[in-house]
């Protein structure tokens, strides 16, 4: 029988793995979904190439990115806690994906490590100020975006077509935008599954080396691909067809926005007033999507997907805690780790 350190690495490295298959299969849309709605490419070579590009990210600088789970909402988060939080948080972003509906890998951790610190140390122990850059980037990053890729696109569509090739233009720049989004989503993003076995092996005591940082970043990139080729399809399907009916220069405005959202939202602030401005990737994608589809016309927009999609946002915070609180109070009497 393993000692029980081993078991808990084995399951540290399990969740690693399930994290990983979450990104693929829930964010896999952020960089994809212009170029695919927009028919610039299939969903299987967008796929193809946000992988690639997620492995080379993953392998030049993913194991720098080191994140443990913890996130300040709480003073401490215990083992069979750090356990408790990601598994809990993965099951809203399975059901949620299996939903096809984008979410945050970060508010669903955020939500599960409120549930956790609800039951452990109560309302007092919870430093509820977090929560006032969640809300913020609820509201800041879909809007930002959308009203980005609002006046983008105004302007794209009448500098497009009068250059040559703008056909070819539209579709190289939709493509490097993709590989440019999915290189940096697997050199920091890869960091939220590598970060569940860093946590599990900070806590059993024993210290990771360079090459233990590789072959995580070597299986976050392999679970990242596993979940973009098995359940990737049902968030890009929503985000890429179902918002706006999308074409290339629709595509190429919105994919601009959501990069120049999230990287502006995030140094203009630091450089100003020391601090950047939380800003959700996915959040950002949906939002230049709505945009350029308000932007051409409003009623392109489908109200009723839009309101899914931000039903699920707001509920993911209160349903990853609730789940979150309940497992930990299942496990908690039968596992002292």
């Amino acid at each position: 029988m393993l000692p029980l350190n081993q078991v808990v690495l084995l399951i540290g490295l399990g969740l690693s793995f399930y994290v990983a298959w979450c990104l693929g299969a829930n964010d896999a849309a952020n960089p994809t979904d212009c170029a695919v709605g927009s028919g610039v490419l299939s969903l299987r070579k967008a796929l193809l190439i946000f992988c690639v590009f997620v492995a080379i990210g993953a392998l030049a600088q993913g194991f720098m990115v080191i994140k443990t789970i913890g996130t300040g909402v709480v003073r401490n988060v215990t083992l069979l806690g750090s356990l408790t939080v990601v598994l809990s948080a993965c099951l809203w972003i399975t059901f949620c994906t299996w939903k096809g509906l984008p979410v945050s890998t970060t508010h669903s951790i955020v939500g599960s490590v409120l549930g956790y610190g609800l039951v452990v140390y109560g309302l007092d122990g919870v430093r509820w100020g977090v929560f006032g850059a969640i809300g913020l980037s609820w509201v800041t990053s879909p809007l930002a975006s959308a009203g980005l890729a609002f006046v983008l696109y105004r302007v794209v569509a009448r500098v497009i077509p009068a250059l040559p090739r703008s056909e070819q233009l539209t579709s190289g720049l939709l493509i490097f935008s993709l590989c440019f989004s999915a290189y940096a989503f697997g050199a920091n993003d890869v960091g939220n599954a590598t970060g569940v076995f860093l946590t599990v092996i900070k806590q059993v005591g024993q210290v990771p080396r360079s090459l233990v940082l590789l072959g995580l970043a070597i299986l976050g990139s392999v679970g990242i691909a596993v979940g973009a080729f098995t359940w990737g399809y049902r968030v890009i399907n929503t985000v890429g067809f179902r918002i706006t009916r999308l074409d290339p220069v629709m595509g190429g405005a919105a994919e601009l926005s959501n990069a120049l959202s999230v990287y502006l939202f995030t140094t203009i602030p630091y450089m100003v007033l020391g601090w950047g401005m939380p800003i959700s990737t996915t959040l950002a994608s949906v939002g230049s999507i709505i945009g350029v589809g308000v932007s051409k016309s409003l009623d392109t927009v489908s109200g009723g997907t839009v309101l899914r999609i931000v039903g699920a946002w707001v509920l993911t915070v209160p349903c990853a805690a609730g789940i979150s609180a309940a497992i930990y109070l299942l496990l908690s009497p039968f596992l002292a780790v």
